[in-house]
């Protein structure tokens, strides 16, 4: 298991609204979720309950209720009598996130395009598409900057909790889409597919915003099956013959 940084316990990974209170189960879940998405924590690394409250300088209690909010998301399994194991990607896991995400997104982009983008929304869609571009290939800076391009969309819509429904239900296709980047999936194109997200958005084009959304969720589907293959020490195909994309 890894040493936890500073910065790492304070929640510093780029994102808004972490506690910084290295005692808040929130927090200690927010930075063990983001080195289990960006594989600095691998399938078959065992957590500690006793070691992790130790390094975030806390009781067991938030360190247990982060465990609990990993499970949940299928990114730990706890094995009786031996411990907490991070899992292997799941592709059905990965595939069911997708549907949900797309679910989701596709209301938000056509409530955008039909009701506007706030100027302030646009404005942090901007930001994250220059972070996006001056991530330089570094895979985890990219990353960030696409999850704060689909957060200021969907924290434009005036629906309370929204974001953090979609940041539950897309565990799995985090760990993949990760893996995929920057080699598999050029980042160039997942730039100009925000690019056409966002135009179609403010051109007020619903269908159009909706296929863009489409293609852009539809990208990593194109690499899973090979990533798999590649990589069975970090993915399961547990898809089934009967499952499809």
């Amino acid at each position: 298991m890894p040493t936890f940084r500073p910065e790492d316990r304070a929640g510093n990974e780029g994102r808004e609204g972490v506690s910084r209170h290295p005692e808040s189960g929130l927090s200690i879940h927010r930075v063990l979720r983001s080195h289990i998405v960006t594989l600095r924590l691998k399938p078959g690394a065992r957590l500690s309950e006793n070691e992790l409250a130790a390094q975030f300088g806390t009781s067991r209690t938030p360190v247990r209720e982060a465990l609990i909010r990993l499970g949940e998301e299928g990114l730990i399994e706890v094995l009786p009598q031996r411990g907490s194991f991070v899992t292997r990607i799941s592709l059905a896991g990965m595939q069911r996130a997708r549907f949900v995400r797309e679910a989701l997104e596709i209301a938000i982009v056509r409530r955008l395009a039909q009701s506007g983008l706030s100027e302030r929304g646009h404005a942090r869609a901007r930001a994250a598409l220059l972070k996006q571009s001056q991530a330089n290939g570094a895979a985890e800076r990219f990353t960030l900057a696409d999850d704060a391009f689909h957060r200021a969309l969907a924290e434009d819509v005036d629906i309370s909790q929204l974001w953090p429904v979609l940041e539950r239900e897309k565990s799995q296709f985090d760990r993949i889409r990760f893996l995929s980047l920057p080699t598999r999936t050029p980042v160039d194109l997942l730039i100009a597919q925000h690019e056409d997200i966002l135009d179609a958005i403010l051109q007020a084009d619903a269908a159009r915003a909706e296929q863009a959304l489409h293609v852009h969720l539809s990208e990593v589907l194109k690499i899973t099956e090979k990533l798999a293959a590649e990589n069975p020490e970090l993915i399961v195909n547990d898809t089934g013959a009967g499952s499809s994309a």
